[in-house]
């Protein structure tokens, strides 16, 4: 591929980033739009609000697939066989950002769009497999014994990029997953505001429609 056309990459993840899976699942499971109850978010951890299991896990492997396939898409049109070299992959870096930004603010949606947890894992993963599982790794430990979504997808977007340069060292990628995972803590300061409020919702629990 050409640069010019490489660039078209970059419209391509926000396009694919842009497919709200929480809605789109909602509307197949003839379930209420996710943004009109609980926290408001098109997120698997809203929906499972709602009772149904099955739909929160479609949310959640459809937010996740969105942005492997994104990341894996662009490194195969490239031609990159690399680890090495995407890493160093300024173009790649744009995907990575293009296709999370496009999950934060979809064009199909409304520019309503959710936190990114899920997202930002099957970036992780379409990086790199080893930084993927250690960075769902500390999203299960901290779920699982704080009984906390929004706590546990802090962590994990502390220790992501804590990850990332202790096994690849500093490179512009890891520049890229920074500035997602800054995002991702921004998305939530409202649950951070809850936490410390102690007024945050377990996992599980269920809120009242708007």
């Amino acid at each position: 591929m050409t640069f010019t056309l490489d660039l078209l990459l970059i419209p391509i993840a926000y396009l694919i980033g842009s497919i709200s899976f929480a809605v789109v699942v909602s509307k197949c499971m003839n379930l209420p739009d996710p943004h009109s109850y609980g926290s408001g978010n098109p997120g698997a951890t809203n929906v499972l609000r709602t009772g149904n299991k099955l739909a929160a896990v479609l949310t959640l492997m459809g937010d996740a697939l969105k942005g492997y396939l994104a990341v894996m898409l662009a490194r195969v049109l490239l031609g990159d066989q690399s680890l090495t070299a995407s890493l160093n992959s300024w173009l790649l870096c744009g995907v990575v950002l293009a296709v999370f930004l496009g999950h934060l603010f979809p064009v199909f949606h409304g520019f309503k769009g959710g936190k990114g947890v899920a997202t930002a894992c099957g970036i992780l993963f379409g990086v790199n497999a080893i930084l993927g599982v250690a960075t769902l790794g500390t999203w299960i430990i901290v779920a699982t014994f704080m009984r906390y979504s929004s706590l546990a997808a802090l962590s994990a977007a502390i220790f992501g990029p804590i990850y990332f340069v202790f096994l690849f060292g500093f490179q512009p990628m890891g520049i890229a997953l920074l500035i997602v995972c800054l995002l991702l803590i921004w998305r939530h300061r409202s649950n951070i505001r809850n936490l410390l409020n102690g007024t945050e919702s377990r996992i599980g629990s269920k809120k009242t429609a708007k």
